[in-house]
């Protein structure tokens, strides 16, 4: 009688939640999921957003042992870990936290992004990690003289659950001091922070590596066996690709979050000489040029709460009013933004008039805002020559079927929705699998094969003919009116 198949646990530790996930390949399905959700630390002052890695620590634990409970856990072969982007983990010598993480949206160091890119003669964008180090240095020296090891989200997970300390090539580029070109840490950029900075990192991971494997005080974080593997992991929108099959050239992926992301996977590292697209490693090696605009279901979110609707009769409504607002535009820079480049901006709401501001329009308002923004980088992808042969919906608002077909308008091209919207977590199981099935001898797998059975997405969302003077003419507007508000932006 033959073994059982084996199972793969995923994790991804998001800004608003932490998710885990188990995956069946041998019936292409997920067969355990469970969320837990985590805030940001309250009362800090404006730009500042931060979290205590132990909170992750605290979900990951409450996930997978959720999930676990579902499952035959003997079955289980491997463990991955996706994480956001950016954010500043410092340990001291003893491995303990010394303050809270900065994370990818914060813009309180925006001041230390600028001086830092005026001393390296190239853009360093506020919400990478780079920025953070140097605001420690200069406000906070006495913590930074007692930090001993730099890390990001995922990798202080994969530190917690295997004892080792790692970082690998796609999570590595969004830090602000690696090559994504040469994957390697950019010794220049490393010394303008701090000299010492280079001795504070882990080693590098190439892909298909393992982080390591279950210590004992992992193994009895979840309840799995010791010595268990753990992959690689990777940031959010690495696994994402992973998750969502953009695993070959020309499929594209948006990613509608917290934050608001456009990527796609290429053979070869994508430079915008602009700064706008971010030239990051992908996870599987390859490149993953990106686009991230901070400002995404924060803005929707904002109307749900002042209305008190929930989001699916503030669609309803939404849905009811003309695309344009009758002439109510927002660009929805709450919590600044990154691209265009505006870290100290803030929302506008242009165009009221009376009979405007009601939770209809200013709901649809926020879909559109947004999806203007998203669709200048998609035009960048396009003018950089990135081929696109189909685009992805990813995240907990892809199901939002106003949402779709606004985005479908104005990128004007069919978008598809994936039926399993955690492409992330996903992700991360799927590159677990990937990695120990290579490292068991299947040494020319590829991560399109262990995703194709688990990508499936609804019918297309096609652009309205009918609305394709009007969008031309909005987007228009929504360019003008940055280029107005912000005529030295990027």
């Amino acid at each position: 009688m033959s073994a059982p198949a084996s199972l793969y646990l995923g994790f991804d530790i998001g800004t608003q939640s932490t998710k885990a996930l188990v995956i069946d390949p041998a019936r292409g399905e997920v067969i355990a999921r469970a969320q837990r959700s985590h805030g940001l630390l309250p009362d800090l002052p404006p730009g500042h957003m931060e979290q205590h890695p132990e909170t992750w620590i605290e979900a990951v634990q409450a996930t997978g042992r959720e999930v676990l409970a579902l499952v035959d856990r003997e079955r289980i072969a491997g463990l991955g870990v996706s994480g956001q982007q950016h954010g500043c983990v410092v340990l001291d010598a003893d491995g303990r936290v010394v303050r809270a993480a900065k994370l990818w949206c914060d813009t309180a160091t925006a001041d230390e992004a600028r001086w830092l890119g005026d001393k390296l003669g190239r853009t360093v964008p506020t919400g990478f990690t780079a920025s953070k180090l140097v605001w420690l240095q200069r406000h906070e020296p006495e913590r930074w003289a007692k930090v001993r090891h730099v890390m990001l989200p995922h990798d202080f997970v994969n530190f917690r659950l295997t004892g080792v300390a790692s970082m690998e090539f796609g999570d590595a580029s969004g830090t602000g001091f690696f090559d994504p070109a040469t994957r390697q840490f950019d010794r220049l950029a490393m010394h303008a922070i701090d000299a010492r900075l280079p001795s504070l990192l882990p080693p590098l991971l190439a892909p298909g590596a393992l982080a390591g494997r279950l210590s004992a005080s992992g193994a009895n974080l979840l309840g799995l066996p010791e010595g268990l593997p753990v992959a690689a992991g990777g940031g959010d929108n690495m696994m994402s690709a992973i998750g969502s099959g953009a695993t070959r050239a020309g499929v594209v992926v948006v990613s509608l979050g917290t934050s608001g992301t456009v990527f796609t996977r290429t053979a070869a590292p994508v430079i915008d000489p602009q700064g706008l697209i971010a030239p990051f490693c992908s996870s599987d090696g390859a490149w993953l040029p990106l686009l991230c605009v901070m400002n995404l279901t924060g803005v929707t979110e904002e109307v749900r709460a002042l209305t008190g609707l929930g989001h699916g009769e503030l669609t309803e409504q939404a849905a009811a009013v003309p695309s344009g607002c009758e002439g109510l535009l927002w660009l929805p820079f709450l919590a600044g933004e990154r691209v265009p480049d505006l870290p100290e901006a803030t929302g506008t709401l242009l165009g009221m008039r009376p009979h405007l501001l009601r939770p209809g329009h200013l709901y649809r308002a926020a879909l559109e805002g947004t999806s203007l923004n998203l669709s200048a980088g998609f035009d960048r992808l396009r003018a950089l020559g990135v081929s696109i042969d189909e685009v992805r919906l990813v995240g907990g608002a892809a199901k939002n079927p106003l949402w779709q077909q606004i985005l479908a308008n104005v990128f004007g091209v069919a978008v598809r929705p994936l039926l399993e919207t955690e492409s992330a977590a996903l992700g991360a199981a799927l590159q677990a699998e990937w990695t120990v099935r290579r490292l068991g001898g299947e040494t020319d797998l590829l991560t399109e094969d262990v995703a194709a059975p688990f990508v499936r997405m609804a019918a297309p969302v096609v652009p309205e003919a009918r609305m394709r003077t009007a969008v031309a003419a909005l987007r228009a507007r929504f360019a003008a009116e940055v280029e107005r508000l912000y005529p030295t932006a990027r």
